[in-house]
């Protein structure tokens, strides 16, 4: 059994990281906030350049599969997979189920065919993705805790010269979507060909049914497209970024949440266990005593 100073030592050191993870646990939660403000901001943004882009593709009609972005090439010849995650840890699963996922769909493309290009936003996309043996066509880090939206327009204009270039055939991104502080689901979506990309989702679509105003495009529906296009792809890139950046945030406050309740049951039991080693040394010095009461007598 342990001594008493020992496990006085060790109940000191887990003290000392129970404290570490509380203050990460409170500094995540503010940060989380933030991050959800302008996740807030941003949607209705988003949203809208969504249904303009797609409005004006439909005025467009077969006008609108001349443009470069807009043509789809089948089958796809090759796929840039971009990969959104932390430049940090300490956030539980939270990297990891974005590179898994990443990881079987490149398989699976492998398999059928297409030649894969690999992008990767946080430093723990880039090192995994490296260590797996992986050639990176883009690397992006340092700025996942808190993005700007020139971050995503440099990841779109890379993406989007090497599709108008035909170095890729079809680009898929992978980020964490934030739902609440403790759940971050997987979402893989197509940004580009945009013939195959979801520009106005299903709920939206039906929300937009009905009777519309007849929209008169000035210029033609198709030169507002060619203004249209990139940035849509960028504010979907920001919106994945910020996406990504309120989940981790979520993941990493759950996770020192976590680890704080575990290292109060570690506390628990080795207070436990010092009572214990402490009785037993008092037994011993009473039995001790006694022994030598024994003697004398």
């Amino acid at each position: 059994m342990a001594s008493q100073r020992d496990v006085k030592n060790r109940i000191s050191s887990v003290k000392n990281i129970q404290k570490i993870t509380r203050a990460m646990e409170m500094v995540a939660a503010a940060r989380l906030r933030r991050a959800e403000q302008r996740i807030a901001a941003l949607r209705p943004y988003a949203d809208a350049i969504r249904r303009m882009t797609r409005q004006a593709a439909l005025a467009a009609g077969a006008e609108a599969s001349s443009l470069p972005l807009l043509s789809e090439r089948t089958p796809a010849q090759s796929v840039g997979l971009l990969l959104i995650t932390g430049d940090r840890g300490l956030a539980g699963g939270f990297n990891s189920q974005i590179i898994r996922a990443g990881v079987r769909a490149g398989a699976q493309l492998r398999e059928e065919g297409p030649r894969v290009e690999w992008f990767a936003a946080g430093r723990r996309g880039v090192s995994s993705l490296v260590f797996r043996g992986h050639e990176l066509s883009g690397a992006y880090t340092g700025f996942t805790d808190r993005p700007a939206y020139a971050d995503a327009h440099d990841i779109a204009q890379e993406l989007i010269a090497a599709y108008t270039d035909g170095d890729l055939d079809r680009v898929d991104i992978f980020y964490n979507s934030y739902v609440s502080p403790l759940t971050q689901t997987v979402a893989r979506e197509t940004l580009l060909p945009l013939a195959q990309a979801t520009i106005v989702g299903e709920h939206e679509q039906d929300r937009h049914e009905g009777p519309r105003a007849l929209v008169e495009y000035e210029p033609d529906p198709k030169e507002i497209l060619v203004r249209l296009i990139p940035d849509y792809i960028e504010v979907s890139i920001y919106r994945a970024l910020l996406e990504s950046t309120a989940g981790f945030f979520g993941a990493q406050m759950t996770a020192m949440r976590s680890a704080s309740d575990n290292a109060g049951d570690i506390i628990t039991d080795l207070t436990l266990q010092m009572n214990r080693a402490r009785q037993a040394e008092i037994t011993q010095e009473i039995m001790e005593v006694v022994a030598g009461a024994e003697g004398v007598s």
